[in-house]
């Protein structure tokens, strides 16, 4: 059986994501042992009814912000066997399946060497993304490499660990946004070697990827603004 688990999260009310998930589910079956997956409340009944049909474990949520529904979804992961987990947002590792596929399945297969390892982006795959993340989130990454003394790429949704280092992120994980507050959990608390890679996989695809809503673009800069401080400010009290 395979080793490493998928632990992913969606907020899908539209449903757009449906299609994609139904050309990707064989594929992503034949490369975890187990699926996990929490769904918001407000997730179209036609995507729920999608994931009813795969292999997918699923567990239907209240919609109270990214970071809960990232801590059910791993909880709900340890009740499985998988003695490894790679934890990616469910669009994130859609964009993945479908444009590089066989990237995605050597990095899963690498998952077992690592206690936790940080999931970043090449710099052509940072370049897909919206101006606004990508100027906000070099500021969250230069502080979050500052405080784990390595260079890393934090914001981008994805990262694998072992059983153990999973059993205390879900002792541990409280905070606001879970991107670097889990880095931290192993790297102040457990003690344990936290890696890094990039990869291409976590490109942008606005069809796949992009808002389920319209704002402005002052917003825009102000949510990416908001989230990359709090992201920033847990990385430097995590643990200390």
């Amino acid at each position: 059986m395979l080793q490493t688990s998928l632990v992913t999260v969606t907020h899908d009310p539209e449903g757009k994501n449906i299609e994609i998930l139904k050309k990707l589910q064989l594929s992503l079956e034949e490369i975890y042992g187990e699926l996990f997956i929490t769904i918001s409340e407000e997730s179209s009944s036609e995507l729920i009814k999608a994931i009813e049909n795969s292999r997918f474990n699923f567990k239907i949520i209240p919609k109270t912000g990214a970071a809960n529904a990232r801590r059910e979804a791993l909880k709900y992961a340890l009740t499985g066997k998988g003695r490894h987990f790679h934890y990616c947002d469910l669009d994130r590792v859609l964009t993945w399946g479908k444009n590089h596929l066989n990237e995605l399945k050597v990095l899963v297969g690498d998952i077992p060497n690592h206690d936790y390892l940080i999931l970043g982006r090449t710099e052509r795959a940072m370049k897909t993304h919206p101006i606004e993340w990508i100027e906000t989130e070099k500021i969250t990454n230069h502080i979050v490499s500052l405080e784990l003394g390595k260079e890393v790429d934090i914001t981008a949704g994805s990262c694998g660990f072992t059983r153990e280092s999973a059993e205390y992120i879900t002792t541990y994980s409280k905070e606001k946004m879970t991107d670097a507050e889990w880095a931290m959990i192993v790297h102040r608390i457990v003690k344990r070697q936290v890696d890094y890679r990039a990869v291409e996989g976590l490109e942008f695809e606005e069809e796949i990827n992009g808002l389920n809503r319209t704002i402005s673009d002052s917003d825009k800069w102000f949510s990416r603004l908001r989230l990359g401080y709090i992201i920033s400010k847990t990385a430097m009290k995590v643990g200390k």
